[in-house]
């Protein structure tokens, strides 16, 4: 008979058995892998991006978005970043970004591996677990490992990035037991459309003003850096824009705008001609490359119907506003996302309204606890996905 045994040895099936062994428990971690925190390791391109110090709600999404209060503020906070200071981690902070100061993932996870190791909790590994059955106690692969535990903690993360081991697993769980599971799609993921220039354009970064509508209407915009590529859009304003476009796109119609001349700031017809009245003796394609990438300027051109050896003084007032709209408002028609091999983390999950939010005990069944991505929360870039599974993990540790 085990005490306490936590499914899942990602971010936060660490912290929920660091919590819970330090309160006196005898943990047990179960992981499929022959490694525990293997997600940790790419996370923030290796260099793990662990925290932001804006932990404004606007950057985590969720169905029951009214309920993350409960779950992140300004105490629980403190304790995450105290936590991470009780571990030996001295942050290296960019912007709000925080990273562990040698900028390698790797401190991240040995200095939770450590812990885990100094409390003296168990580590089962290359186990899957496949069934839980609830008696009075709980039974795990009752015929296989038949393990049983008096509580348990479900951290199976989400069916994103499976080659981390996240293959879905713990949704097929906690259906099992009862919870229902908000329909589960890519999150922080690339765009996909269908358009013809995709290949001309791709390998170009800029910066740009990224705004989604759909059917119409702004949802959402983002400022940063744009990856256009063989296939659509990619890079941060994209993955902020993602959950949303995932969870909608097969019954609504997604269009990106993308402003390539984010520095106008006055009418960009005006500001067209000026330009071209300051830059003597240019055709409209010379006059562009002054600040677009070179690739990027016959797609412009092309969707304006303009020939590129023309000059602006010979365009008609027709095709000025065509040009000031498509560096302005370039529109772009998705048609759906890369895939969950693709995807970070995953829109969906098991409802925050079936969870004690102050303990992160199911409201279904007793002694069961979850905490992590299978929660319907994802969050934006930034490290945002990580603090909400220290947070979760740390709340459903220290409460067990």
């Amino acid at each position: 008979m085990k005490d306490i045994v936590i499914i899942g040895g990602g971010a936060s099936g660490l912290t929920a058995a660091i919590f819970a062994a330090k309160k006196g428990h005898k943990v047990t971690i179960i992981e499929r892998n022959n490694t525990c925190g293997k997600k940790i390791l790419i996370t923030g391109n290796g260099k793990c991006n662990f925290w932001n110090e804006d932990q404004n709600l606007s950057h985590y999404h969720s169905s029951n978005k009214e309920c993350l209060s409960e779950i992140i503020n300004e105490k629980t906070n403190k304790e995450v970043l105290s936590f991470f200071d009780s571990l030996g981690i001295i942050p290296e902070i960019k912007n709000g970004y925080y990273y562990p100061f040698s900028n390698q993932a790797t401190a991240i996870k040995n200095a939770l591996i450590t812990e885990v190791q100094n409390l003296n909790i168990e580590i089962l590994y290359n186990i899957t677990v496949t069934e839980i059955i609830k008696k009075d106690n709980f039974i795990i692969n009752p015929n296989k490992e038949n393990i049983e535990a008096q509580k348990i903690i479900i951290t199976t993360g989400s069916k994103a990035c499976p080659k981390t081991g996240s293959n879905g697993i713990g949704y097929t769980l906690a259906k099992s037991l009862g919870h229902q599971i908000i329909p589960v799609y890519p999150a922080l993921v690339q765009l996909r459309g269908h358009e013809t220039y995709f290949k001309k354009w791709a390998g170009i970064r800029t910066d740009a003003i990224i705004t989604l509508y759909e059917d119409g209407q702004k949802i959402k915009e983002e400022t940063g850096q744009i990856q256009l590529t063989d296939y659509g859009l990619s890079g941060i304003c994209i993955f902020n824009l993602s959950s949303h476009v995932s969870k909608n796109i097969q019954n609504h119609e997604e269009i990106i705008s993308i402003n390539f001349t984010p520095w106008i700031k006055e009418n960009p017809e005006n500001w067209l001609i000026n330009q071209n009245k300051k830059v003597k003796n240019r055709n409209i394609e010379e006059l562009l490359e002054g600040f677009l990438n070179y690739k990027l300027i016959p797609i412009i051109l092309k969707e304006s119907g303009i020939n590129q050896t023309k000059h602006l003084d010979n365009l008609s007032q027709t095709e000025i506003t065509k040009l000031a709209k498509n560096l302005t408002d370039f529109q772009v028609k998705i048609t759906g996302t890369n895939t969950f091999n693709e995807a970070q983390v995953c829109t969906g999950g098991i409802p925050l309204t079936e969870i004690n939010l102050k303990t992160m005990e199911s409201l279904k069944v007793k002694n069961l606890y979850f905490a992590g991505e299978i929660l319907d929360v994802n969050g934006d870039c930034g490290g945002y996905n990580l603090s909400f599974a220290w947070t979760t993990g740390m709340l459903a540790g220290k409460n067990i």
